[in-house]
């Protein structure tokens, strides 16, 4: 018996050291991509961000934007009299806003996020990384700050989006990107998040994460990375899947038998996370890594403007 646990001892080792090299391998292979995901993510926020000026919106500040019609609300101070000579309506001088909002970014970049199928042209991995490093850049031109969750101070630089990708390199293997669920920090009031993932984890253990980060009005909007394959499960006959880890196996004799069980149980998952986030005030989107990455971008610039009509008494859409 000492010598079969010996073994089993050392079997286990062997599976950990695999596991570590394997990792260390994609964790390198991830680095050298971070310049071409980068030139990506910046691509792709330039073509959304032209003809928009990101989150322009009015309120305090010096910078005149836009001429609109006199409300019954509006202290007559604000109207532009010169403006108003010229039409049979009275007219209110707007200014742009221009303080400065603070987002924490933050992308899962742990082993179940590596998978990609005969579907798509990228994994989940790349997918979330162009994502966050795009989201980045847009914020920034917009005026805001960026933050990656758990590892950064916010910055308002035009270079964050370079520097996030040189935090991502530095922190490949660190437990904030490669756990699977976000770091359960304390955020400060009134902050934006957004959550990239594809929140495979136990759907509890995300309820609980997303839960613990909710506190002191944060507002957050989550995007849930999948591959086309793992909605559909596009196979046949006989099919081996395997953990991320490598070391879980398991074979379905007929694939084509569990499909059905298997998308209403992703269903479900997916339904459990888009209804807490929901009951928190939080946005939920679903994103596909054979579509567009500039998609979620601009729901997410749609969503970013819903708390703005919101306060100022205009009705925002539902997620």
């Amino acid at each position: 018996m000492a010598i079969l646990g010996r073994d089993a001892r050392q079997t286990a080792s062997q599976q950990r050291q695999n596991s570590l090299v394997a990792n260390e391998v994609e964790a390198k292979s991830l680095a050298e991509r971070l310049p071409e995901l980068l030139i990506e993510a910046v691509r792709i926020s330039s073509t959304i961000a032209f003809g928009i000026h990101g989150r322009r919106r009015p309120g305090p500040g010096e910078t005149f934007w836009q001429f609109r019609q006199y409300e019954n609300t509006d202290a007559t101070t604000l109207i532009d009299w010169r403006r108003s000579a010229s039409s049979d309506h009275l007219y209110v001088r707007e200014r742009e806003w221009e303080a400065a909002h603070t987002f924490w970014l933050w992308a899962d970049l742990s082993s179940s996020m590596e998978f990609r199928s005969h579907l798509s042209h990228q994994a989940k991995i790349d997918r979330a990384v162009v994502l966050l490093l795009a989201i980045a850049d847009l914020l920034v031109r917009s005026g805001e700050r960026v933050a990656m969750l758990g590892l950064t101070r916010p910055t308002a630089s035009r270079h964050a989006a370079s520097r996030l990708a040189e935090t991502i390199a530095e922190n490949l293997q660190s437990s904030t990107l490669s756990s699977g669920l976000p770091p359960a920090e304390q955020l400060p009031r009134h902050t934006g998040l957004v959550l990239i993932g594809d929140f495979l984890a136990p759907s509890e253990a995300v309820i609980d994460r997303f839960t613990s980060l909710a506190g002191g009005g944060v507002s957050a909007h989550a995007i849930q990375v999948l591959d086309p394959a793992e909605e559909t499960l596009p196979y046949e006959g006989r099919a081996e899947f395997l953990g991320p880890d490598g070391q879980q196996r398991w074979i379905a004799d007929r694939v084509e038998v569990i499909r059905d069980d298997y998308a209403k149980r992703l269903a479900a998952h997916k339904e459990s996370i888009a209804g807490h986030a929901s009951r928190l005030g939080w946005s939920h989107a679903v994103h596909h890594t054979d579509r567009s990455a500039a998609e979620p971008l601009l729901q997410l610039i749609m969503r970013l403007q819903e708390p703005v009509k919101s306060a100022m008494g205009q009705s925002a859409g539902a997620y």
